[in-house]
């Protein structure tokens, strides 16, 4: 697949540089310029993502970096057994419990809410850093509610993090799902509180809590660009040449006439 002669692949983390540098340079070079080209596509094209790192994959499938990559880009696509092979593999080459969160949500994907929630109590969590202990709530909150289970999901939200003033990458999301979760639940006055909490701290508008809050507030949005008469700022709906004229202003034009004639009646009978 074409490459774009910009990318060099100097661009990604120097973690995953030092990783590459266990295979022959050009290799690594090759792989490198694959996996930014994943990185680049995965939010706008995951399709696109997937196919580089399928070539990263088959270049080094021996580099944990690239099989994270790998699960990533089939994650996005919704291939999350194909995901999960790919997260299991990373982390025996690392040992690492970053990708137990995500590793969980795939079981989700997969329909296994249980298995979800299996790991959600595991040891491995407790090894979590907070941004991960965050998303594997999320992800447990998720598995309740798959379950049908609203108000376990409710409960498994809560926690100091929820409430706190201190605004993270993740308390947006939190908050989000939390408010989602009142609403299911038919909490609706709890749950427009908590949108509007999301409001304040989703600071890049990652969320749509602006406009599940005005919808709860009965305010309807309407597109002014729709339907067929609809014009574009720079069409002109009738010729240079016709000035338009207001309805009023034309009918009394008409009357201004009238006079006119009348006056001109007016002349002709006082005429010798």
């Amino acid at each position: 697949m074409p490459i774009p002669d910009d990318v060099t692949g100097r661009e990604i983390d120097k973690d995953v540089q030092q990783e590459l540098q266990s295979l022959p340079k050009g290799l690594a070079e090759d792989v490198a310029r694959n996996l930014v080209m994943v990185a680049n596509l995965i939010d706008e094209d995951p399709e696109q993502a997937y196919a580089y790192s399928r070539i990263a994959l088959r270049l080094a499938s021996r580099v944990a970096a690239v099989r994270e990559a790998a699960g990533f880009a089939a994650y996005a696509t919704q291939n999350y057994n194909e995901a999960l092979g790919e997260f299991r593999a990373a982390r025996r080459m690392t040992g690492s419990v970053e990708l137990w969160p995500v590793m969980a949500d795939c079981e989700r994907g997969l329909g296994r809410p249980e298995k979800a929630l299996d790991m959600a109590g595991a040891p491995e969590v407790q090894k979590l850093d907070k941004p991960g202990q965050v998303e594997m709530r999320l992800v447990a909150a998720g598995a309740r509610r798959d379950l049908g289970q609203i108000d376990a999901a409710i409960v498994t939200l809560q926690g100091p993090e929820l409430g706190s003033n201190s605004v993270q990458p993740w308390t947006a999301r939190l908050r989000y799902a939390y408010a989602d979760a009142l609403l299911a639940a038919g909490r609706e006055d709890e749950a427009r509180e908590w949108f509007a909490k999301v409001i304040e701290s989703d600071k890049d508008g990652s969320t749509d809590a602006s406009d599940r809050l005005a919808e709860l507030d009965g305010v309807a949005f309407v597109d002014v660009m729709e339907g067929d008469d609809a014009a574009m700022p720079d069409e002109k709906s009738m010729d240079d040449d016709v000035t338009p004229v207001r309805q009023d202003q034309g009918e009394q034009d008409v009357q201004d006439d009238d006079n006119d004639d009348d006056d001109d009646d007016d002349d002709e009978d006082g005429k010798v």
